[in-house]
């Protein structure tokens, strides 16, 4: 008999291939993929309260038969539909309603029982539930899947009903619980306290009380984090076992570059480049993730590790996600290494992207095959499999999070097990950082440069954006410069949001007739991108019209405001990114959000972004907001979503199962152990990409 994980969701009664083509929409697939999607939330069923014991303002459950039901339209909004049901249940009546779900009409009969699910409130001198949630019962139906208990409420498919789904799932637990593969160790399970995976499966879809369920949520938790940690944990192991490159990191040349800098490096800066400095010296491999906000100098920190690196006779590549930022780095890098020129000790650095020339690319290959290119600062070209190095020892990563896990995986395979430093400005609470990136050893740059103020943010709703211009233009008028940002290049009609083109050409015949502007966005050639910031940078330009182009690493000290438009239509992470734009150099810098904010989420995100100017603190918040399954996605980690635990609130859960999993690996590295090949035979259908990394052998 096939296993629940090779076993098609047809298999279940009732689902056709049409059926199975909406699950497949949504990640279910085989019995297994059903039996893992769980509830988003319960409705307590297990108090049915009488119809005349209800409660106005409150959320209750009844029981109860239908007497009566009709259609009817608005008298006052026109094409607006009102179905109106009574029910009883022997001790009252109740009126319910449906707005716009003319669909409904067809549904109750009288005498037909259901259950009821709402808040009741009077109206018109009657008790009424305004669009409750509702289950038709059927005659003999099994009331363990639809009353008298905690029911379990899931994301579904267009078309099903909840009772539909309910049903199917009781049935898959039925027959196929049981069946499960019991993947965690019996010590670990003993340990910790854990329930077997059958009777959690059960727990978590139609658990007996709370605390069965919480049970449930506490085992299917640990094993989510044990299989997220596994693999970090097992990166880790393997890559101390490799060697690596002992660089010479005391030297004149980063003694030279260091004292020719025109400004001292901040205490945070100092400790993180020692920190890096001794990875570097060490005898295998570094692998640091160096996390630091907006504007905090991890750039400067980088270089001076890729000049270790040069100093010892190495190559460093520097790899960035677009080709403004590669470009700016090298302008920035060139100005930085004009002392080792002047000492003598000149540094051969080369830009290497998209756009470069076919004859100007093979150039500089060749070059850097030779080994006469010592720093090579690129975007994704860098990975082209013709690119080689000659002697290749410090790989760098800017904005990890631009780059999937297998990209990343790529650079360092074209050396001698090169160091590896990855740093990104969407930084994570410190307390999780250890545990998410555990396969990495941790930096931090915590305080800004000397003279740095944090910007200013304040909120504009669209009526009043002009008053947002208008401070714009006084920035101006002190001779500083502006950004204008739009989340789309063309207006959108469907979306109802103006786009960057279209409101350049306005501006320019109208708000800001009179001011120098330019326009920049991803569909420009890399010729006219670099022009236009040319211009900008150089002072030609004002006023700055953009997509989120400039999300990454721009930086214009003379730009002290930003005004984001339709600020509702972008992320926490990507608004403070935006934001990092402006408060580059030493003046008071601000930072307008122009949004009609119609959903909580968004709500929270301009709360957040008004109210903090600390990427830590953002990152917290975005965690409230988004929930952990959405900020530690598949891009950023490599990891599938996680589907139930929550790092934010089970802290303490997770780090027990990266305990768990550092003791596993010391005990059994390759995971042969037979206790352990059903965690192993999951972590790899789990995580397909680590298999070729970790497991082999």
């Amino acid at each position: 008999m096939e296993k629940p994980q090779d076993s098609s969701i047809r298999y279940i009664k009732g689902i056709g291939p049409k059926r199975a083509e909406q699950f497949g929409a949504y990640g279910i697939r085989t019995i297994e993929d059903l039996l893992y999607y769980f509830p988003r939330r319960y409705q307590d069923r297990t108090h049915i309260v009488a119809i005349f014991r209800l409660e106005e303002g409150s959320s209750q459950t009844v029981k109860a038969r239908v007497v009566s039901s009709r259609a009817r339209q608005s008298f006052r909004r026109r094409g607006f539909s009102i179905v109106e049901t009574i029910v009883q249940d022997g001790t009252g009546s109740l009126h319910c309603v449906w707005f716009n779900q003319r669909y409904l009409k067809d549904y109750f009969k009288p005498g037909q029982e259901l259950i009821l699910f709402g808040k009741v409130e009077r109206y018109a001198g009657r008790l009424q539930m305004g669009n409750p949630e509702f289950e038709l019962l059927e005659s003999g139906e099994d009331e363990v899947v639809s009353a008298g208990r905690f029911i379990p409420m899931y994301t579904i498919p267009p078309g099903m009903t909840q009772r539909y789904f309910r049903g199917l799932m009781k049935q898959a637990l039925d027959a196929y619980a049981g069946r499960m593969a019991e993947i965690m160790p019996y010590d670990i399970r003993t340990r910790n306290n854990l329930l077997n995976l059958a009777r959690s499966l059960v727990s978590i879809h139609f658990p007996e009380d709370l605390d069965r369920q919480q049970e449930a949520y506490r085992r299917l938790s640990f094993e989510e984090f044990l299989l997220f940690q596994l693999p970090l944990v097992l990166r880790k192991a393997r890559k101390q076992e490799k060697p690596g490159i002992a660089h010479r990191v005391e030297g004149s040349l980063l003694e030279t570059f260091l004292s020719g800098l025109s400004f001292h490096l901040t205490a945070s800066q100092r400790q993180v480049l020692q920190e890096i400095k001794q990875d570097m010296a060490a005898q295998h491999p570094m692998q640091r993730l160096l996390q630091g906000d907006v504007g905090s100098g991890k750039t400067v920190v980088a270089t001076a590790a890729c000049v270790v690196a040069i100093q010892g006779g190495y190559q460093a590549a520097f790899m960035v996600p677009t080709e403004i930022l590669a470009r700016q780095h090298y302008d920035k890098i060139i100005r930085q290494f004009a002392s080792l020129r002047q000492r003598g000790k000149p540094v051969r650095v080369e830009v290497l992207t998209s756009s470069v020339s076919a004859k100007e690319k093979q150039a500089v290959s060749d070059a850097i095959e030779a080994g006469t290119v010592h720093l090579v600062i690129g975007t994704h070209a860098l990975l082209d499999e013709t690119l080689r190095f000659k002697r290749l020892g410090l790989v760098v990563i800017d904005e990890q999070h631009k780059f999937g896990v297998g990209q990343r995986a790529l650079l360092p395979q074209k050396g001698p097990s090169p160091d590896v430093l990855i740093m990104t400005a969407t930084p994570i609470p410190r307390t999780l950082a250890i545990t998410l990136y555990g396969d990495m050893d941790s930096s931090v740059i915590n305080e800004l440069p000397p003279g740095r103020s944090p910007v200013t943010t304040m909120h504009f709703s669209r009526d009043f954006k002009f008053q947002a211009y208008e401070m714009a233009k006084q920035q101006i008028a002190q001779g500083n410069q502006v950004y204008i940002v739009y989340p789309v290049i063309e207006e959108s009609y469907a979306l109802d949001i103006d786009g960057a083109k279209k409101m350049y050409e306005e501006f320019r015949e109208g708000e800001f007739r009179g001011f120098r502007l330019g326009l920049i966005h991803g569909k420009l050639s890399q010729k006219e991108q670099e022009q236009i910031m040319k211009g900008f940078t150089s002072g030609e330009i004002d006023l700055l019209v953009s997509t989120t182009i400039l999300e990454v690493g721009i930086d214009v000290p003379d730009a002290t405001c930003m005004i984001i438009e339709h600020a509702e239509r972008f992320g926490l992470s990507q608004l403070h990114q935006l934001r990092g734009r402006v408060g580059r150099g030493t003046r008071q810098s601000m930072c307008l959000l122009i949004s009609d904010t119609t959903t909580p989420e968004s709500q929270a995100r301009v709360k957040a972004m008004v109210e903090h100017s600390s990427g830590f603190e953002i990152a917290q918040e975005d965690l409230k907001i988004r929930g952990p399954g959405e900020f530690f996605g598949r891009r950023q980690h490599g990891l599938t979503e996680l589907r139930i635990g929550n790092p934010l609130t089970q802290m303490h859960l997770l780090k027990r199962a990266r305990e768990e999993a550092i003791r596993l690996v010391n005990a059994d590295p390759g995971l042969q152990q037979r206790q352990h090949l059903l965690l192993k035979e999951r972590l790899v259908q789990r995580f397909p990409e680590y298999e070729r990394l970790m497991l082999v052998g």
